[in-house]
């Protein structure tokens, strides 16, 4: 008799082994037909050891079991798998000579790699898809079947499919081997997979890439097909309609388009900011350097190369060492800082501190350097030189929880003060591996949980998840068209005060080491600038905007008075355009509009007979002619108040 425990405690009974469809079916037909496969764990394991199976696994012993379907996202991951096998299978039938290496699972889709001998096209590409869609009418059955090692070996070697033979080369001897069939099609598979090709209906083809054999420059470059795949037709679209949008905010688009900065080859991964684009630069961080000053933090400043020692003690120099840049001078060896952390240490030993001075906050604006690899490199999302608004604060393990309470509703109001009010909150607990006592890790960890509580906050956990060193509050930002950013941080750390040696006075007269909270709001400069260019799809908020306001003259005849005006906005510290050129009106507006400037001020006779200014916002709107002083009172209340429009 084999026992069955489903999500919601009830058992179900069969006389012997059963398979994940037959349960299902045996719960409801409309359940066995929406089944794609199974979350299952014997009942003496914990649900944590759960795997995902196929609907055809074989049940031989009491176990816990819930059905996936498209309504979870385990079953969303299976359909994404299943399609990426779809993919291989039409291009095997429309070019026979490729050959198939790799087809995981992405974020919203999958890829596949081929070795063929040219280039896909993108005419090739809608061919595939088109046979894709033809192959999954077939609704044809997937199955399973397990070959010792070197059998699989032999037989892949036999169908000239040599990238899968050199996979499997790298499984242990004695280790068997799983392949799934579709149709004529069968591939090298982990699975599970959904029980046919029928259910593969919502997908897409997205883009050709081009990406090396196992990630290594030396070996052949392979054709790399990206797709999309989802539950429902209507999913698939609202995916494809938030990936239009996405490619009208790309950051890199509107960063040449609006003259803000720009990524040279001479430089690879290291920003080019333009007069605009470090306008808002500024903008950012001097907002920031306030933030600092109201809140208590002291802002130092770091040096950027430092002996490889700090690093050894640290153990960035074993651990990171591939991802920093080096140097060398008179015989020594340095690297340029990828963290701001130990340098904040080195300054806190300056001097005996006393428990009075703690909590004692440390802010910095450090420039960091990352030797990140050329492929991942993205804009001014993902470089190798960026800034960050990095802050360190030294306190004792009774002071974590209000510190982390404080922060939380202080990276509130700066995300909104940004635009940005939604706001996922994740708590990484302690690592198997680890430093520091039980009882700490209890301390902080309960610390960051009740801070978030206090705030307001309704958080996930995610376990296991925290650094060796301490737990940690993730705060990702969610923008305007429903993407995810992971920006700020609040990280506990017992760790590194303790390989550096730093230590306060406690009230009872003995040394002591303080506890070391890492946390950044923005986190890089440069990834939350390029974050709020595609919130904002270019048109910044009044307050950041580069340029706030263009002063437009019709005519020759009004352009003291343009001038006049101009000079009365930036003597209130607005940053101004004034364009005096002999071009149509209606030429200079367009121009200026494309541009997303907050404000566009027109200047006529009438206008310069009452004093006065034809305002026009951003977005085409006329707002009429007002007096310049009310313009003035308009526009730096919208500063003041950081409005959003």
């Amino acid at each position: 008799m084999i026992q069955i425990t489903l999500p919601d405690g009830s058992q179900r009974e069969y006389p012997g082994p059963v398979t994940v469809g037959e349960v299902a079916a045996s719960i409801g037909s409309g359940l066995a037909k929406a089944a794609l496969a199974g979350k299952l764990s014997l009942a003496s394991d914990s649900p944590d050891a759960a795997k995902v199976v196929d609907t055809h696994f074989t049940i031989t012993e009491n176990s816990n079991l819930s059905i996936l379907t498209a309504k979870d996202a385990a079953g969303i991951a299976v359909i994404r798998h299943s399609t990426a096998h779809l993919l291989a299978y039409a291009v095997k039938e429309l070019f026979p000579d490729a050959q198939v290496t790799i087809g995981p699972v992405i974020e919203h889709g999958f890829f596949y790699d081929f070795s063929y001998k040219r280039p896909f096209t993108p005419e090739d590409l809608v061919a595939i898809e088109k046979k894709m869609l033809a192959l999954a009418a077939i609704d044809e059955p997937v199955m399973r079947r397990v070959l010792p090692r070197d059998e699989a070996i032999a037989y892949f070697k036999s169908l000239g499919e040599y990238y899968k033979a050199e996979i499997i080369e790298g499984i242990p001897a004695n280790q068997d081997v799983s392949l799934y069939r579709e149709g004529k099609f069968e591939d090298l598979c982990r699975g599970p997979h959904v029980p046919s090709t029928g259910r593969l209906k919502h997908f897409k083809l997205m883009k050709l890439a081009g990406a090396y054999w196992r990630g290594d420059h030396k070996n052949e470059m392979l054709q790399r097909i990206y797709g999309t795949a989802w539950a429902t037709k209507e999913e698939l679209q609202q995916h494809l309609t938030m990936l239009e949008e996405a490619e009208k905010r790309d950051h890199r688009k509107l960063g040449r388009e609006l003259d803000l900065f720009h990524i040279d080859d001479h430089a690879p991964g290291l920003v080019f900011w333009h007069p605009k684009g470090w306008t808002l630069w500024q903008g950012v961080e001097q907002y920031m350097r306030q933030v600092y000053r109201d809140n208590g933090y002291q802002e130092v400043k770091g040096p950027q190369i430092i002996d490889k020692g700090l690093w050894e003690k640290t153990g960035h120099w074993d651990k990171y060492r591939e991802n920093m840049f080096v140097t060398e001078s008179e015989k020594r060896e340095y690297a340029l800082k990828p963290m701001n952390c130990p340098g904040h240490i080195l300054i806190f030993k300056q001097g005996i501190k006393s428990y009075r001075d703690l909590p004692l906050r440390y802010g910095e604006f450090g420039n960091c350097h990352r030797n990140e690899p050329s492929g991942g490199l993205h804009g001014i999302m993902r470089v190798r030189g960026f800034t960050q608004d990095d802050g360190h604060i030294f306190c004792t393990e009774e002071q974590i929880l209000k510190e982390c309470q404080s922060y939380t509703a202080l990276l509130q109001k700066v995300y909104a003060d940004f635009g940005f009010k939604n706001i996922i909150y994740k708590i990484a607990t302690r690592p198997e591996k680890r430093i520091g006592s039980d009882e700490s890790w209890e301390k902080a960890e309960h610390a960051l949980m009740e801070s978030l509580r206090a705030s307001g906050c309704e958080f996930e956990i995610t376990p296991g998840e925290g650094a060796f060193y301490g737990p940690k509050i993730e705060y990702t930002l969610k923008d305007a068209i429903g993407r995810q950013w992971q920006c700020g941080t609040i990280q506990v750390d017992f760790f590194m005060t303790e390989r550096l040696d730093a230590e306060y006075v406690g009230e009872d007269g003995a040394r002591h080491r303080p506890v070391m909270l890492h946390r950044a709001i923005v986190g890089s400069l440069e990834r939350f600038i390029g974050i709020l260019i595609e919130e904002s799809a270019g048109a910044l908020p009044v307050w950041l905007a580069p340029v706030q306001v263009a002063v437009l003259n019709i005519t020759d005849a009004q352009g003291e008075y343009a001038r006049s005006v101009a000079k009365t906005l930036q003597n209130q510290g607005l940053r101004v355009n004034l364009d005096l050129r002999n071009e149509k009106i209606t030429y200079k507006i367009r121009e200026h509009s494309l541009q997303k400037l907050p404000y566009l001020l027109v200047v006529g006779d009438k206008e310069v007979a009452a004093g006065a200014v034809a305002v026009r916002a951003r977005g085409g709107q006329d707002l009429g002619v007002m007096p310049l002083e009310a313009f003035v009172q308009k526009i730096m209340g919208a500063v003041a108040h950081k409005s959003l429009v």
